[in-house]
């Protein structure tokens, strides 16, 4: 499958195999685990992020890992997302440096 990061006019895409999505639930269960002692996003604590909030959270990872051009890291962060809202199919971020604007599209 393929999830598209927009950012700003420039949409990059990344490419999420099949076997990572099946394979990778106990990762994405531990991604949860530790969200659900909540987090910090941007200026504000939220104790008990919800599901959009945790792709804002994981996008914002995904970013990180594009800037830092670990592709493997964002391949999961991007298959976390996809397996969670399996309607979703990209996220617009912006460089601001506020994660809670990012805003995830769905089909």
């Amino acid at each position: 499958m393929i999830f598209r990061i927009f950012v700003d006019s420039h949409e990059q895409q990344i490419n999420v195999p099949d076997e990572i999505l099946e394979s990778a639930g106990d990762y994405f269960d531990m991604l949860d685990k530790d969200m659900d002692n909540g987090y910090q996003m941007s200026r504000s604590w939220v104790a008990t992020p919800d599901l959009h909030q945790r792709c804002q959270i994981v996008s914002d990872r995904i970013l990180t890992a594009m800037e830092s051009e670990n592709k493997q890291t964002a391949t999961l962060m991007a298959a976390y997302i996809l397996k969670r809202v399996p309607k979703a199919y990209g996220m617009h971020i912006n460089l601001e440096g506020d994660m809670t604007q990012f805003e995830l599209e769905t089909r």
